[in-house]
């Protein structure tokens, strides 16, 4: 299996992997997730995709801002592997990769949320050497404005 791991910077690299998004996100129209995308990509938002021959086995976004606690961070975003293709090593592939660009990029640390019932993501954030710090609060004000 060769594979290659790209950096996605463009909406239309982002848009054309939106098949192996909605894996995640089933519902998400391209108009909702290239208006999204339009909003994050000048915060700094990129994309990480490994493919295989042209087909995206695993995508996840990430962006790096600064914080008090913190300073420089690097956050993961929408991580997905493609179903057939999890237990593959693909997403190791993906944190990899993050963790070197956030050393590259002077990050003190990498941070992400995981949904409190999504275990089996737990479990891999958990065996990649990632630990819970906090709680991620939410208060939505208008569940129709949400993806999920």
């Amino acid at each position: 299996m060769t594979l290659q791991t790209r950096e996605l910077t463009t909406i239309e690299e982002m848009l054309s992997q939106i098949s192996t998004m909605r894996f995640l996100y089933p519902n998400i129209t391209i108009e909702k997730y290239q208006s999204f995308l339009a909003e994050m990509i000048p915060h700094n938002y990129i994309q990480i995709a490994v493919f295989e021959n042209e087909v995206c086995l695993g995508i996840t976004g990430c962006w790096s801002a600064t914080k008090l606690w913190t300073g420089k961070y690097l956050e993961i975003d929408n991580f997905v592997v493609h179903p057939e293709h999890r237990s593959k090593g693909i997403g190791k592939i993906l944190t990899d990769y993050i963790e070197q660009k956030a050393l590259d990029l002077g990050c003190s640390s990498i941070v992400l949320d995981a949904f409190t019932g999504n275990f089996g993501a737990h479990r891999f954030y958990y065996n990649q050497g990632y630990g819970p710090k906090g709680f991620h609060f939410v208060k939505v004000l208008d569940e129709n404005k949400l993806t999920q």
